[in-house]
């Protein structure tokens, strides 16, 4: 699963998450792509379950691309910890996401394979999205 190799720091604060995506919002790479249409936090493990979805229904076919990377820690305390004591330690890494956000690319597969690969694939993802494809 992704995570990053090291860190500037190493807890983050929660944020906001208001606004649409400016950055990676339009296709670069592929003809079909996976679009965010809501914000929130995707997990390491969600990544890795689209990625594995996608390349599985195209039958290893074409080419994919892995738009976001996680790269906050979110931290849980222990259970039954008293108050104090600093913040809990990293447990897992999220993508932070904004509507607009392209997360997954898709080339070289028919039309209907890659739409119906990123449809199994949207299912196991915590936000809204949508499939489009580039307009070349």
């Amino acid at each position: 699963m992704l995570s990053p190799k090291r860190t500037k720091f190493r807890r983050y604060h929660r944020g906001r998450m208001k606004g649409k995506a400016l950055r990676g919002n339009k296709i670069a790479f592929g003809e079909f792509a996976i679009q965010s249409l809501e914000s929130g936090w995707i997990t390491s493990r969600q990544i890795e379950a689209g990625r594995r979805v996608m390349t599985r229904y195209a039958r290893r076919g074409g080419k994919l691309w892995i738009r976001v990377f996680p790269d906050k820690p979110v931290t849980y305390r222990p259970a039954e910890t008293r108050m104090g004591s600093g913040k809990g330690s990293p447990e897992h890494w999220v993508a932070v996401i904004k509507p607009g956000k392209i997360l997954y690319e898709m080339k070289g597969v028919p039309e209907t394979v890659a739409r119906s690969a990123m449809k199994i694939a949207s299912f196991k993802m915590p936000v809204k999205t949508r499939v489009i494809a580039s307009s070349k």
